[in-house]
């Protein structure tokens, strides 16, 4: 984030005003998505009903929590806490049950609050004005959408009061026995804790590691005095917890231990390996973190050791890797382009699935099952966080941009974020956005018709017979015969399945990759014509559902690609629990083959590569007809989408940059304001005003 420098002159200091004036409009409004974000968290939680919402808290605390029996707490394992949490949770017992979940929510919402100042506050030194306004609100957003923030408030859980005192004690309270005292009942809360201790030793506040080890010895010294038998059990039986909670092996323990039984290793092997394993990481880890904190980042380092934590505890649930989200302060690439990724990364892995952020492939299934624990580790042991004395940590390489086009209309602004960048942008970033965007436009094409395909069938199935009675009064209605005929002809028959389930992602993804690796320029224009196009096609989706000639019974459609559909089942057998069955107007299947053909003729340099690629539509809507898996309007739907796409992002952008190759770099030339934005832009321009596109 820039400064915002304030000038002597009167320009400058009406410039300085203005920009000052955006500011306080920006903390404001992203005060208020705050606001919204903490309202809809409160809301989800208080009104789903009694039993289904503070489960962990009702189980400790309820009539029949394990706080009011007598006995051990660990009896039924589902209380996971120390013997001293347990000790501190009692009296809550004699609470009102539902002044309890009120209070506690509301409690809870305002740790992640504070959590969220003392983070901004905690910021490396010096800070620009604008983030000085800006992370606070900033920081509290992500805290409440954060997946661990959610987990805690909808299971009860005490999670956050660890994070949270640990960060007190080390940017808030004043003296070292205070701050040692902090981090100390942490540990007592969340044993793993305990590594910030030789974090205080060796980053030289010894009286606050010492008053930490000792705190945390005198609570659990109290905890057992109090409550023997449950701390024999806690600390010995379960070796600090291992075994407490769900099964060690479950998707949710996002820790080494965990990560080793979901390979398959048990045992006394397993337990070497881990020990040796997470042995290795507490090195690693706090010898990045101590020069870290001596680089005057003690908030990366702070982070880096939470996620230390949450590798070598023996069971980290979701609600305890919160540590992974305060990672995202490290700043990590030297080009400008490359900063975003780290960050992105990192916000993404704690607020998503993970099955949104990895395809759902077995190959992937080591990667998806761990991987916040595999961003944990990252973080804690491989990323090349950059030091304050690099000249890239206040400086990176800047982006290049052509330069900027005048507004195709008067009223419809140019969009800043679009402008035409010339430089090739980061590969992690881009496979990372591509898969989580593909993720959302499954998610929102499913909901279309409400969640469920049967939910939508007769609507979708009236809406069929409308786009059937009007091919009919154009006299293209040639689904069927088209469809009878391929059939007939075996050979033709298998072309089109083949064509129409091998093609559909490997040509718009070979298309992207060479643009990419090419011509980073024309990358960037054909992607954001791409993106335009899908979101208009999920507009029509949801607005109009649309049940393919395949699934329309009177019609008599062979499916040729997915066998005989079982009429008799709502929602036509398993294919239909993948996909919406219904998402057929506009027809993507065409509309990104048409976008391929197109951008492939705009910018091959040979006719027989531009005759090629308008094949690839050609073939498409001869499949998806032949198939029975669209109407010909849906292609021209398809159409319409990709026109429409391609036309607001030379509305937004400008006219596509004209492209020349030299030698294996691009090199751009701007074109100019009434260019044709497929054309092959303007000849004789000033060599002068060429830009290198891609970088090596």
């Amino acid at each position: 984030m820039a400064n915002v420098e304030h000038g002597t002159g009167s320009t400058e200091a009406f410039g300085s005003a203005a920009a000052g004036a955006r500011l306080r409009a920006a903390r404001l409004a992203l005060w208020a998505m705050a606001a919204i974000l903490a309202i809809r968290q409160l809301a989800v939680v208080l009104t789903t009903p009694s039993g289904e919402r503070l489960t962990d808290l009702e189980t400790w605390v309820g009539p029949e929590g394990v706080l009011h029996v007598k006995g051990s707490l660990y009896d039924s394992t589902r209380f996971t806490g120390t013997p001293f949490a347990g000790l501190v949770l009692k009296p809550l017992t004699r609470s009102a049950q539902a002044a309890l979940g009120w209070g506690w929510t509301f409690g809870t919402l305002l740790l992640v609050v504070g959590l969220g100042l003392v983070a901004a506050r905690a910021l490396p030194r010096p800070v620009t004005r604008r983030t000085s306004l800006l992370a606070a609100p900033v920081a509290v957003s992500l805290l409440m959408l954060s997946l661990p923030v959610r987990n805690a408030l909808w299971l009860g859980q005490t999670s956050i009061i660890p994070v949270l005192l640990v960060l007190l004690g080390c940017f808030t309270v004043r003296g070292e026995r205070v701050s040692g005292l902090c981090v100390g009942l942490a540990a007592a809360l969340q044993p793993t804790v305990l590594l910030f201790v030789p974090l205080l030793w060796f980053t030289g506040r010894r009286k606050a590691s010492l008053t930490a080890a000792g705190t945390f010895a005198a609570c659990t010294a109290l905890a057992w005095a109090v409550l023997p038998h449950d701390s024999h059990t806690y600390w010995v039986h379960h070796m600090a917890g291992a075994g407490l909670g769900g099964q060690a092996d479950g998707l949710a323990n996002q820790s080494l231990h965990g990560a080793l039984l979901r390979a398959g290793l048990t045992g006394p092997p397993e337990i070497a390996v881990f020990l040796l394993l997470g042995a290795a990481v507490v090195v690693l880890t706090l010898r990045r973190a101590v020069r870290y904190a001596r680089d005057g980042q003690l908030l990366l380092a702070v982070a880096l050791t939470g996620c230390a934590a949450v590798a070598v505890s023996p069971t980290s649930w979701q609600h305890q890797l919160l540590w992974v989200l305060l990672a995202v302060v490290g700043r990590v690439g030297r080009r400008a382009s490359d900063r975003y990724v780290w960050p992105v990364a990192v916000v993404l892995v704690t607020t998503l699935p993970a099955k949104m952020m990895l395809p759902n492939m077995p190959a992937m299934y080591p990667l998806r099952d761990n991987l916040v624990l595999l961003a944990a580790l990252a973080a804690a042991t491989a990323v090349p966080f950059l030091s304050r004395t690099s000249p890239y940590y206040r400086t990176p390489i800047a982006t290049e941009y052509a330069p900027q086009a005048p507004a195709r209309l008067r009223k419809v602004p140019l969009l800043p974020f679009l402008r035409r960048v010339l430089t090739r942008p980061n590969l992690l970033l881009e496979l990372l956005l591509i898969r989580v965007v593909y993720a959302a436009y499954q998610k929102v094409r499913l909901a279309a018709t409400g969640g469920t395909n049967s939910g939508g069938r007769a609507r979708a199935e009236h809406h069929g017979h409308i786009v059937l009675d009007i091919e009919r009064f154009l006299h293209i209605d040639v689904e069927h015969w088209v469809n009878h005929t391929v059939v007939r002809i075996g050979w033709l028959r298998n072309f089109f399945d083949f064509y129409y389930e091998s093609f559909h992602f490997v040509v718009p993804l070979t298309v992207l990759a060479v643009l990419y690796w090419r011509r980073p320029v024309d990358y960037r224009w054909a992607r954001a014509s791409l993106g335009f196009a899908t979101f208009l096609a999920l507009i029509g989706f949801w607005l109009f559902p649309l049940a393919p000639p395949r699934l329309m019974p009177s019609l008599g459609m062979i499916d040729t690609v997915h066998g005989v559909q079982d009429f008799s089942k709502p929602d036509y057998g398993t294919l239909t629990a993948l996909t919406n069955q219904y998402a057929a107007m506009p027809s993507l299947h065409f509309g990104w083959a048409l976008w391929c053909g197109v951008v492939i003729a705009v910018i091959a340099p040979k006719w027989w590569m531009k005759a090629l690629g308008l094949l690839h539509p050609l073939f498409t809507v001869s499949a998806i007809v032949a198939t029975g898996n669209h109407w010909v309007l849906d292609a021209v739907g398809g159409a319409v989408v990709v026109g429409a796409g391609f036309g607001l992002s030379y509305l937004f952008q400008g006219p596509r940059a004209a492209v020349r190759a030299v030698g294996r770099t691009d090199v751009a030339i701007p074109a100019p304001a009434g260019a044709d934005p497929g054309g092959a832009g303007p000849t004789g321009s000033n060599p002068g005003e060429a830009v290198a596109a891609a970088e090596r």
